[in-house]
C-alpha cells in the first residue's frame, strides 16, 4: 500500500474491494472481438446512489433510464453496462431496449425494476442486439464474484478503443472503521470537459446518503472528471455512478461529521487518478499534459482558462511536436472569454520559464524541447491577478489520432 496523507491507496484493489459489492463481465457478441462486452457492479443491499451525466443535448437512451432509477429512492443495486454500441440517437426503440436490459437484470438478480442502472458506450445509431444482449444477462449471475478477478472482468466489459484498464482503490479510516473507495472508469476519445464518451464507475462501503453523495460527486466531478479534453467531443453517453453500501459501520458521513474533509479528499483523488488516466490513454496520445492556472480573480476564471489551454489543437499539436512554442498557450488564454491582465501573465513549460510579465524572456530551445518529448508535459499559467488555482489534463495530438478515428466503424 502507498500512503497519500489521510489515506493509502492500495495495491490490487478494485471496484469489488468495498464491502458488499461483486463484478462480472462476459462476451455476449457486441463485438467482433471475444473479449468481454457486457459488465455489471452487484450490491448486496441496496445502496445509495448518485450520478452525473453528460450535457450532451443527445443524451442517450440508457442514461435517461438510469436517472430514472436513481430518482426513485437515490438507490441503485445494478449497474449494468455494454459496450460496443451506444444505443444513443436510436428513438423509441432504444428506449425500450434500455428499459428492456434493465428488467432483465432485474430479474437477473432478483431486485426492483428502479434498483437498476444501465449505461452503454460504443457506435452510435445503431439499434442493440437484443438477442444477444438478453442471454449475457442471464448469464452475469454465474459469473459475478467479490474477488479482483471479478473487477477484472468487469474492467474489460466496459472498454472500447481503450488501451490500457482504469483502476484504482483506497482506503481510510472513518469512525475508527477501516473504509473504501474503489473506482473503474472507461475513456480514450470523444473526451472534452462537462463529460465526453468516458464512463466512470465509484464503490465505497462507507455510510452517507444519496444527497450528500450527490453533493460530494458533484464537487469532485468539477475538479476531475469535467478538467480533462482529448478531442473537444462531448459524447452521448457519458456518465460517472457512484453506489455506497455502508457496510463499514460508521457513523453517516455529512459536512458536519469529523473525518468528512479525509473522506472528500479520498473521494476526489479517486475521481481524478481516473481522469488522468482517462487523458493519458487518450485515442494516438503519446503523453499526458497538464495545465495549471495560478493566482486567477476566481475559481470559475482560472477553470475557464486551463480548460481553454488543454483543448487546444494548437497546443496539443505543438507538445506532440516538442515544439516550445509558448505563443499558443498564451494566444488560448486570451481567447478564453474571461478578463485577464495582459500585461501580468508567467508561463512556464516544466520548469523553463518562458514568459514573464506577458513578455518573452530567454530560454534554452534545447533544453525545452526536449522536456517537451518526455510523457509528462506540465504547463504552468501565472495571472498575477488573485488567488485561484485550477488544474485541466489532457493528452497531444497525434497522427494516430486521426487514423484511429477515420475507421471507428470498421
Amino acid at each position: 500500500m502507498a500512503q497519500q496523507g489521510q489515506f493509502t491507496v492500495v495495491e490490487n484493489g478494485s471496484i469489488t474491494t468495498p464491502k458488499g459489492f461483486r463484478a462480472g463481465g462476459l462476451h455476449c457478441g457486441l463485438k467482433k472481438t471475444k473479449r468481454n462486452d457486457l459488465g455489471v457492479i452487484v450490491c448486496e443491499v441496496p445502496a445509495a446512489a448518485a450520478g452525473v451525466y453528460t450535457l450532451n443535448a443527445f443524451q442517450a437512451a440508457p442514461l435517461k433510464v438510469t436517472q430514472e432509477s436513481v430518482a426513485a429512492e437515490g438507490k441503485l443495486q445494478v449497474m449494468l453496462v455494454n459496450s460496443g454500441n451506444a444505443n444513443a440517437c436510436t428513438g423509441q426503440q432504444g428506449e425500450d431496449d434500455a428499459r428492456t436490459m434493465r428488467a432483465e437484470a432485474a430479474k437477473a438478480f432478483g431486485v426492483p425494476d428502479h434498483y437498476v442502472g444501465v449505461t452503454s458506450t460504443g457506435v452510435i445509431g445503431e439499434l442493440l442486439k437484443m438477442d444477444r444482449v438478453v442471454p449475457g444477462i442471464e448469464g452475469l449471475p454465474a459469473v459475478v464474484s467479490a474477488d479482483e478477478e471479478g473487477g477484472e472482468q468487469f474492467s474489460q466489459a466496459i472498454l472500447t478503443t481503450d488501451l490500457v484498464k482504469k483502476v484504482v482503490c483506497v482506503e481510510l479510516t472513518v469512525d475508527g472503521k477501516t473504509v473504501h473507495i474503489a473506482g473503474a472508469a472507461k475513456g480514450s476519445g470523444m473526451i472534452h470537459p462537462n463529460m465526453a464518451t468516458m464512463l466512470g464507475f465509484m464503490t465505497t462501503d462507507a455510510a452517507i446518503s444519496s444527497a450528500n453523495l450527490q453533493k460530494l460527486l458533484n464537487r469532485s466531478t468539477d475538479m476531475t472528471f469535467n478538467m480533462i479534453t482529448v478531442d473537444g467531443d462531448t459524447s452521448t453517453n457519458d456518465m460517472v455512478v457512484t453506489m455506497a453500501s455502508g457496510l463499514a459501520g460508521n457513523e453517516p458521513l455529512d459536512a458536519e461529521h469529523a473525518d468528512w474533509a479525509a473522506f472528500a479528499t479520498a473521494f476526489q483523488y479517486v475521481g481524478e487518478y481516473l481522469a488522468k488516466a482517462i487523458a493519458r490513454d487518450g485515442e494516438g496520445a503519446t503523453k499526458l499534459i497538464e495545465v495549471t492556472v495560478a493566482n486567477a480573480a476566481s475559481e470559475d476564471a482560472a477553470r475557464a482558462i486551463a480548460k481553454t489551454v488543454i483543448g487546444s489543437s494548437l497546443v496539443k499539436s505543438a507538445c506532440f511536436g516538442a515544439d516550445a512554442n509558448w505563443g499558443r498557450i498564451i494566444a488560448a488564454v486570451g481567447r478564453a472569454g474571461v478578463p485577464v491582465n495582459v500585461d501580468t501573465v508567467d508561463i512556464r513549460l516544466g520548469d523553463i520559464s518562458v514568459l514573464e510579465q506577458s513578455r518573452p524572456v530567454p530560454f534554452d530551445d534545447p533544453k525545452a524541447t526536449e522536456y517537451l518529448k518526455g510523457e509528462l508535459v506540465q504547463i504552468h499559467v501565472n495571472l498575477n491577478m488573485g488567488g485561484a488555482t485550477a488544474t485541466a489534463w489532457g493528452c497531444d495530438l497525434t497522427y494516430d489520432y486521426v487514423r484511429i478515428n477515420a475507421a471507428y466503424r470498421t
